[in-house]
């Protein structure tokens, strides 16, 4: 970390110091919430949990080296430092934008319905041909996450890729409030969070409080083929950049060829030139993730062969279109989250695979008033494309199986016991559903079937 001091930690939270004058000065190793992972000189943060109480684990953690704790009660007996505060929660977000403001590099803020991790994970891959980069861990993204990744940048960081993740108005906000972006990436403004957005004009207006706290001179990078995005003429006095796949976007691309597992071919066209790559992913949406990746890396001075070799160096992460062959089966494993957008955008992928098409679909939550009309469309557009068999699990998928004109099951150990007599040797299985439906169980079932 950059040196970061007690007595700073405590003015940026508006905490009270408690412990002695000498130690004011010692400065931090890391911040952690986990006490499994504190070490010599971390600042550990005492957290109140649905299950766990981050407060029982100061004393532990100061025999495992950390300096302070961060808590809203007094320690007993404590012979370390601790900072009081009335939210641990609320302090570790004031934290981590005093940690941010530390840094001036380029901060590229990544936020979407669809396609966040993907976009975050091909700006990664570019940016770190040219630059030291640090970027969002697993699902980091929400309100401790964001902080916590800020909070987690070594000293020599020269660009940081931060995804930003929200569910309701105000959110965006305070996430970019600590991030501070000079580079604001929004992918697809879809059907997602509706309980609390309404509708995809809530989305819009939510995931756009991000340009409002984006440092002075920020570049907008923005999916010009998105029908709400596209309307965004002007952010901050400055007019956004587009990407997307049609050629009035300022990045398009020609030449699109999906090889399913060989990957995806195509040619991506800006300022009069054509870059022509080969995307390690299954699915053609990656081409628009490679386009904002391409467009943020020549505005940061990114040669054309550092773009390439970034673009081609992409790598998938978690269940997010994770290809797995079997013996008997090949397993499409992207069942991290699902909202319908991604759902449609996954099946179109599934679509490109020789053989039987078989998407096994869950429930997709926080859909709102229209959630089950949201269901019934999906599986009526599974059908439209020519999906071979659509399974559907769950309460709200039993309108999905409607519409799909196929099979349904209450549960996941309900579809188990019949699951090998409607798959058949040579199947490709597409697995997908909101993250609670825990549809890794499905994924895994089918690994060691």
């Amino acid at each position: 970390m950059k040196p970061f001091t007690l007595a700073e930690i405590a003015e940026a939270c508006g905490g009270v110091y408690v412990g002695s004058e000498e130690m004011k000065n010692a400065v931090i190793t890391s911040v952690e919430r986990d006490s499994r992972q504190v070490k010599e000189g971390s600042l550990f943060l005492a957290i109140k949990g649905g299950r766990v109480d981050g407060h029982d684990f100061i004393q532990k953690c100061y025999d495992s080296g950390a300096i302070c704790a961060i808590c809203e009660t007094a320690p007993l007996r404590a012979e370390k430092p601790f900072i009081l505060v009335p939210s641990t929660l609320d302090a570790v977000k004031k934290i981590g934008r005093a940690y941010r403001e530390k840094f001036d590099i380029p901060v590229v803020g990544v936020s979407g319905s669809v396609g966040k991790t993907s976009t975050k994970e091909m700006l990664y891959a570019v940016l770190s041909q040219k630059f030291k980069t640090h970027k969002t861990q697993g699902n980091l993204n929400n309100e401790l996450g964001v902080p916590l990744t800020l909070l987690s940048m070594p000293e020599d960081t020269e660009a940081a890729v931060i995804e930003m993740g929200i569910s309701g108005f105000g959110e965006m906000s305070r996430l970019a409030q600590m991030a501070q972006p000079t580079v604001c990436v929004l992918t697809v403004i879809g059907c997602c969070h509706l309980e609390n957005l309404g509708d995809r004009d809530g989305v819009l207006k939510a995931k756009t409080e991000m340009f409002r706290y984006a440092r002075d001179g920020a570049s907008f990078i923005l999916n010009g083929d998105d029908d709400k995005l596209s309307t965004v003429k002007e952010v901050n006095g400055t007019k956004p950049t587009f990407f997307g796949l049609g050629e009035s976007n300022d990045y398009y691309a020609e030449n699109i060829e999906n090889n399913g597992e060989g990957g995806v071919r195509c040619t991506l066209c800006f300022d009069g030139k054509k870059l022509d790559v080969t995307i390690p992913a299954i699915g053609s949406y990656m081409v628009s993730n490679a386009l904002a990746a391409v467009a943020v890396g020549n505005l940061l001075g990114l040669s054309d062969e550092q773009l390439k070799k970034g673009v081609e160096s992409y790598q998938t992460v978690g269940s997010r279109a994770h290809v797995i062959n079997t013996d008997t089966l090949r397993i499409i494993d992207d069942c991290y989250n699902a909202n319908p957008t991604s759902v449609k955008a996954s099946l179109d992928t599934l679509k490109n695979f020789g053989g039987r098409k078989v998407a096994i679909l869950g429930d997709m939550k926080e859909l709102g008033a229209n959630e089950l009309a949201l269901h019934f469309d999906t599986g009526a557009y599974a059908k439209e494309i020519g999906i071979d068999r659509v399974i559907s699990v769950g309460p709200l998928a039993k309108e999905l199986a409607k519409g799909a004109g196929d099979v349904w099951f209450e549960s996941i150990e309900a579809l188990e016991q019949e699951l090998p007599e409607l798959l058949r040797s040579g199947d490709t299985v597409l697995v997908k559903a909101s993250h609670s439906m825990q549809f890794e169980r499905i994924v895994e079932f089918l690994k060691n079937r």
